[in-house]
């Protein structure tokens, strides 16, 4: 399961820094494959779809930090739990009902990210 920020976020941005993935951006940015991992050019995602690694994606949230679900692996292959809820000091970091995954798939993921 993905972690998501809640609209209680603060934007301290205690959270960005802590992330293995690069996953957390500030509201209203962008965000890429790209960003901290080392894909680059043509890549297919783990479902088989195929994208351009540097190409932008809506920002999740305009006003508070967000995470993309598609980078966010809960830090598992890095750490025991979720940086960002770890630092977080209002406690918003929690757990994406919408993206529920195995640790075998946030493995993957994380291995998919960083090759």
């Amino acid at each position: 399961m993905a972690i998501m920020i809640t609209d209680e976020c603060i934007n301290c941005g205690a959270c960005d820094p802590e992330c293995p993935n690069n996953a957390i951006y500030e509201g209203g940015m962008e965000w890429r494959f790209s960003d901290g991992t080392s894909l680059t050019g043509a890549i297919e995602k783990p479902n088989g779809e195929k994208i351009i690694a540097d190409d932008p994606f809506e920002p999740k949230d305009m006003d508070v930090y967000y995470i993309s679900p598609d980078k966010c692996t809960e830090c598992v292959g890095f750490h025991d739990e979720p940086q960002c809820a770890a630092v977080c000091p209002v406690d918003c970091c929690v757990d994406d009902p919408n993206y529920v995954e195995s640790e075998e798939e946030l493995m993957n993921k994380k291995d998919f990210l960083h090759l």
